[in-house]
């Protein structure tokens, strides 16, 4: 396959290539999104697999098994056409990540042959710097789009927005798109600039189809509902292979969001696919397109695959991960406590109301500092990235679920910033976005039938065993992770706020000595602090 880096400013030199096609093309796309480092085998529940439970083939996908069903249904389609993508968001998410950081993921993602790689949001965790390390180390293109790097010491010159590749004869354009969100939800520092996903796309896709590329695919890191809404908005792009919002679309899983492909009609009145294929490296998404003679998407079918035990990890792999998990291994495997019943951290919940694992979070925060006269706990429900299952937690479990080394921090705000704050966590309910309010010390409810900014209401502070109406002109102390008080998923209000400390012990230490200091035994719950009226 033959692959072309183009910038947005670089498309239009390509005029002079031709892509008529003598007849009908199929493309196979077996495409991931939201990794997150997951490089372990994970339980039904996302969380992480003890081998016991492996061995008993009660637990899916893993680096190893992700790469035996790459290498195998790419065999089935030798001498066929077939691209492997990633919709990004590749960083983040477990002990490999925090031990190792990008060199863990260039490392095994250079071994499985992916042709395209696209930019998520917690690329940029790191800052900057981590990120280009994750460039400069791959043997794949990384394609960004809709955000300027030009002004970044780091990044200037590094990334581009589009690629043109050649499979069969063919070539195919394919365009990048990260979420709009990425300066409040991770790092990318004050030098990158994100812009309009849509008017990016609009212009990439017009600038390869004027140099003759009538395929044209868009890698996206924005979200399901955004990629909906992309596609019927822009008559150019063929295909949508996204992710961001995890979603699973499937044409025979229950708990499917949505039909895989779902179709969406374009302004041209073309069917457009869009596809995407969960989290964690559970499942393989494997979608067949074919376009016709015009470059017009004619049939596009296929069923992301589950990755359970039927599939043999690489022995390689497994032994690559052995080595590199041994360091590790005594830090992941200390037990801090038992968990009586599951505690529930899926992101389906936690971003939508209240969840037994938000509680324990912001309990736990709480606890920490209320000899400080911190009275207020909020978390972010998107920082919660796991649930722990029944039974013994171990730290590395706890790392799962809190794995941004986020520190403790605290903020005097008043009680109407308070009540801004939880405007902003519900402000995007709809669209599962990290930002939802998960506390301790308070209660609220949210009108999600009303327009976000004035959805919340019956906002109560605890005083003792009881709790009282907020005082909008109190002031209270609360206390949050380092990067929701930096502003962090929109919470722009706690960076006014006053007196700001940032440096307390990492969240992940102050969740396990909580656990610890409940006996070693913790009974989730939740209790009604918040009440969500749809």
């Amino acid at each position: 396959m033959k692959k072309l880096l183009l910038g947005a400013t670089a498309l239009t030199l390509c005029a002079g290539f031709s892509s008529a096609a003598y007849a009908e093309f199929t493309l196979n796309i077996l495409h991931i999104n939201d990794f997150h480092s997951r490089f372990d085998p994970i339980t039904g529940t996302d969380s992480n697999c003890d081998a016991e439970t492996d061995a008993a083939g009660e637990c899916f996908g893993g680096i190893a098994r992700l790469k035996t069903i790459i290498d195998d249904t790419r065999a089935k389609y030798e001498g066929g056409n077939s691209l492997l993508l990633s919709a990004g968001d590749n960083f983040q998410g477990s002990l490999y990540y925090t031990t190792y950081k990008s060199k863990v993921v260039s490392d095994f993602f250079n071994q499985m042959g992916f042709d395209v790689v696209g930019t998520g949001n917690h690329e940029f965790d790191d800052g900057p710097e981590e990120f280009l390390k994750f460039i400069e180390a791959a043997e794949f293109p990384i394609i960004g789009g809709n955000f300027d790097v030009s002004k970044d010491p780091s990044l200037a010159g590094k990334i581009n927005g589009s690629i043109v590749v050649e499979v069969g004869g063919e070539k195919i354009g394919i365009i990048g798109a990260t979420t709009e969100d990425t300066p409040d939800i991770a790092s990318p520092g004050p030098n990158v600039e994100f812009t309009d996903v849509v008017q990016y796309v609009r212009g990439a896709s017009e600038a390869l189809d004027a140099a003759g590329i009538n395929k044209i695919i868009l890698v996206s890191h924005i979200g399901y509902t955004v990629d909906m809404e992309v596609a019927a908005a822009l008559p150019l792009v063929d295909v949508i292979v996204g992710g961001h919002s995890h979603t699973l679309l499937s044409n025979t899983a229950e708990n499917a969001a949505g039909p895989y492909p779902t179709m969406v009609t374009n302004p041209a009145g073309v069917e457009v696919p869009v596809v995407q294929a969960n989290q964690y490296g559970k499942y393989l998404g494997d979608i067949a397109i074919t376009w016709d003679d015009d470059g017009t998407v004619i049939s596009a079918e296929g069923e992301p695959y589950l990755i359970d035990a039927s599939v043999t990890g690489n022995e390689d792999f497994k032994t690559q991960l052995a080595d590199l998990a041994a360091p590790i291994q005594e830090v992941m495997n200390q037990v801090i406590g038992t968990a009586t019943e599951s505690i529930e951290g899926s992101r389906d919940v936690c971003r939508a109301m209240e969840c037994s694992m938000g509680n324990l979070v912001a309990d736990a925060m709480l606890d920490r500092v209320a000899d400080q006269g911190v009275t207020i706990a909020i978390q972010n429900g998107g920082g919660l990235r796991a649930s722990i299952d029944a039974g013994e937690i171990t730290m590395g479990e706890v790392v799962t679920v809190l794995p941004f080394s986020n520190t403790l921090a605290t903020v005097d705000l008043s009680g109407a910033d308070v009540i801004e704050a939880l405007e902003n966590g519900v402000s995007d309910v709809e669209n599962g976005a990290g930002r939802f309010p998960q506390v301790a010390g308070l209660k609220y409810t949210a009108d999600l039938t009303k327009p976000a900014g004035e959805r919340i209401s019956d906002v109560m502070v605890g005083s003792g065993d009881s709790f009282a109406p907020i005082d909008e002109d109190a002031t209270f102390t609360i206390v949050t992770n380092n990067y929701m008080r930096g502003g962090g998923d929109g919470y722009g209000t706690f960076a006014e706020g006053d007196n700001p400390y940032d440096f307390g012990p990492p969240l992940e230490q102050v969740l396990a000595d909580y656990i610890a200091k409940q006996g070693g035994e913790y009974t989730p719950y939740t209790d009604g602090r918040v009440t969500i009226v749809k």
